[in-house]
């Protein structure tokens, strides 16, 4: 892409150089804009049957916004007497999930996370649209966390770098253009890596109820879940198969004791299907590991979330993790001499661990799994040996997989930083858009 004739500094370092012929403002000369409110929480009547659309920020999902998964009353608008967003309103979140953007298509009211801009402005919004989440941020602060704060007086003094009208318009259209197909490949990416990913868990389902040889004789389990499995295997429950079933606490002091080195405790953000991910990991002294000398963490281990969002999340422990423990969200199984660590994790993993979870958290109505039930779930196994060739085959065509996925993930990484390369460059003049 071509570059325009001529520069001129700015003397802000973010942004450089910029076309002679735009300019540089602050976000109060240039747009009138409104945040929202919420109502008091403890009182029902300004939410039960409401019938206004409400816009909080898990609702800023895609371009456009035409209703909201929660709802305010008429009587919430009587008493508190908000301000009514308008129809075609451009919406900012700037608290929690900064910089994420809207267009609202019909009237509506938004919560306190979100400011919104007037449509009635010479500015092309669409142009705004691209270039709001990339400069407003720049004016915000950090909390000791590095996450970025924003409050109504940085954005009001946030720097926008300003084209005249005419090029707003056709950067707009040239980036709802390319945002769109580039957008699109992603979408493609992912799809694919959904399917990957569905193929190596069949894979596994397969293979952890019917063994790798077709020609073995079937029998029936009699637990539905499970169905049929090879004639010489056995259906037993986790506690016959196990010789510890626990957890951790949290350390008296909580995140107040955690350390920046140290030996690392465990918590369900630092499980996953495909590892333990240790680069959020909290820290711990001797002292205090030693104090929660239940829950230390053995090589050969399998680690299962058992509470929150991330329940049944899994993996094993193996020697390259040395000393570790567990907080109370995170179950500690240790194999015995009947199962391998591996095959116990990818039993958990497969459908046949994650129905049983399902299934007693929606028939409980438990928020977390306690061990009297994880100790009574049921798998099928089958000996030592078969396990070894069971997880064998698997990791065979599993790493094939993986793969496949590390491929696909570092293509969606790639397309989705040009993405934010292109909009970069062009709301900021780096390069031309020619009509």
């Amino acid at each position: 892409m071509k570059k325009y004739e001529k520069y001129k500094p700015t003397n802000i370092e973010w942004i450089g150089d910029i076309p002679e012929h735009w300019k540089i403002s602050k976000v109060k000369y240039n747009f009138s804009f409104r945040t929202g409110f919420t109502p008091p929480s403890g009182k029902s009547e300004y939410y039960n049957d409401g019938n206004n659309v409400w816009i909080n920020i898990g609702d800023l999902d895609g371009k456009y916004i035409s209703d909201s998964s929660n709802k305010i009353t008429d009587k919430a608008i009587e008493d508190l007497n908000p301000t009514i967003v308008p129809k075609g309103s451009l919406l900012y979140s700037f608290k929690l999930s900064v910089g994420k953007v809207a267009f609202t298509e019909i009237d509506c009211y938004t919560n306190e996370a979100i400011f919104s801009i007037d449509p009635d402005n010479e500015d092309n919004l669409e142009f705004f649209y691209y270039a709001l989440p990339q400069q407003i941020i720049k004016n915000a602060n950090e909390n000791i966390y590095g996450a970025k704060i924003l409050n109504q007086e940085l954005i009001k003094n946030a720097d926008l770098i300003i084209p005249p009208p005419h090029e707003q318009t056709l950067i707009a259209n040239y980036l709802n253009k390319k945002t769109q197909e580039i957008d699109q490949l992603i979408e493609d990416k992912k799809q694919l890596y959904k399917l990957i990913k569905e193929e190596k868990t069949a894979l596994i389902n397969q293979v952890i109820t019917k063994g790798i040889t077709s020609s073995q004789n079937l029998k029936n389990s009699n637990i539905e879940f499970i169905g049929e499995i090879p004639e010489n295997w056995n259906v037993k429950k986790i506690k016959h198969i196990v010789s510890k079933v626990g957890s951790g606490v949290t350390p008296s002091g909580g995140a107040s004791v955690y350390e920046l080195t140290g030996i690392p405790l465990l918590r369900s953000q630092n499980i996953h299907f495909d590892g333990l991910r240790l680069d959020d990991v909290a820290y711990i002294n001797e002292d205090i590991h030693n104090s929660m000398k239940n829950s230390k963490v053995h090589s050969g281990d399998v680690l299962l979330n058992i509470t929150g969002a991330s329940i049944g999340r899994c993996f094993y422990v193996d020697e390259t993790l040395g000393e570790a423990n567990v907080n109370q969200h995170v179950s500690i199984l240790r194999p015995n001499n009947k199962v391998l660590t591996k095959y116990l994790y990818y039993i958990l993993y497969s459908n046949i661990g994650q129905e049983q979870i399902r299934k007693e958290q929606t028939g409980s109505g438990r928020e977390g799994l306690n061990f009297e039930v994880l100790k009574n779930f049921q798998v099928p196994l089958p000996e030592i040996s078969e396990q070894e060739s069971i997880i064998n085959y698997i990791e065979l065509h599993a790493n094939q997989m993986e793969f496949r996925l590390m491929k696909t993930k570092k293509l969606i990484d790639l397309l989705t930083e040009y993405r934010s390369a292109l909009i970069s460059d062009v709301v900021t003049g780096k390069v031309k858009v020619i009509e």
